[in-house]
């Protein structure tokens, strides 16, 4: 007797894959630099230099050199994530027999956990983005529509201080050890021996860094010092201890490459925890699933003397 099965649909196991989670960012750019919180809109970066002056008479009466106070300013622009989901939308999916208990109250969610860990790592890549790519008063994607710049609109040499690099190419497996090599020397020596000396570029750039280091001389290059975080990489520049190279998603699409002391970079926020932390909720007045991330985020540098750029877009 054969066998009729031509009412039925082909059969596909859906609940029986492994469902794979899209996180696409690790680490950040937070990690090397100095935050400052409790801003609510605006709040100066408080600096203090002073200038020696060696005078050459052996009896000195007369004062002499200053103690200088300045200020940069350090705005934040509050940022907003909020969605709703109707979890009943999964009733006619393999998602509802997978993910939602019985019954017609769907109060739990079997994937929360999954959909928040993917919240927080978009989170973390929309607030590199923000820190590097925001444009003053433009919308983005990643920042909204709001007055604050990011790194790549202060770090360049239309700043005051910022010291530009001539004859600055993209970074390319050939050229990029001679380009950074020159930034090095541009660099100004009152910070040559600082432990935070950094390289900032994208991603791209990092891997030419390194295919640049293989191919110069395998001889220093160790694999297994670079560090990877997701949308991240680190490792030390050759015969300079003190200089880390990063490559960030934040720059990610730029050909731009700074170098200067990251922890003179400040990060203005509200409240530290608001970077790794959000609500979310089952709403019964709407019936949905409910999350809610809310911080605020600005950025500046202390000394822009003691930063060189190549000025590439």
């Amino acid at each position: 007797m054969s066998l009729n099965v031509s009412a039925l649909a082909d059969f596909n196991n859906q609940i029986a894959g492994e469902l794979v989670l899209k996180m696409v960012y690790g680490g950040s750019t937070i990690e090397y630099v100095t935050v400052q919180d409790g801003i609510k809109f605006q709040e100066p970066i408080n600096l203090f230099e002073v200038s020696l002056y060696m005078n050459n008479s052996a009896c000195v009466s007369s004062a002499s050199g200053s103690a200088t106070f300045t200020q940069r300013t350090i705005e934040v622009c509050p940022r907003t994530s909020f969605d709703a989901l109707c979890l009943k939308d999964l009733d006619t999916k393999y998602l509802g027999i997978s993910s939602l208990d019985r019954g017609s109250y769907n109060e739990t969610w079997a994937l929360a956990n999954a959909y928040s860990e993917l919240l927080v790592n978009q989170f973390q890549k929309a607030n590199d983005q923000f820190l590097w790519r925001q444009v003053s008063g433009s919308y983005s994607t990643f920042g909204g529509t709001c007055a604050v710049s990011g790194l790549n609109r202060i770090i360049t040499g239309s700043t005051s201080g910022v010291i530009p690099l001539s004859g600055a190419a993209a970074l390319t497996s050939t050229n990029a050890l001679s380009q950074m090599d020159g930034m090095i020397a541009t660099s100004s020596a009152d910070v040559a021996d600082r432990s935070d000396l950094t390289f900032f570029m994208s991603v791209t750039a990092f891997r030419n860094y390194v295919a640049a280091l293989r191919g110069a001389n395998n001889f220093y290059f160790d694999p297994s010092s670079i560090t990877n975080r997701g949308g991240l990489y680190e490792m030390a520049y050759p015969f300079q201890p003190n200089i880390k190279v990063v490559g960030t998603v934040g720059l990610q699409g730029s050909n731009r490459v700074v170098l200067g002391p990251a922890k003179q970079i400040v990060v203005g926020t509200d409240l530290l925890s608001d970077f790794s932390e959000f609500q979310l909720w089952y709403d019964i007045n709407t019936d949905t699933l409910r999350h809610r991330i809310s911080t605020k985020l600005g950025v500046n540098i202390a000394f822009p003397e003691f930063w060189v750029s190549n000025d590439l877009a």
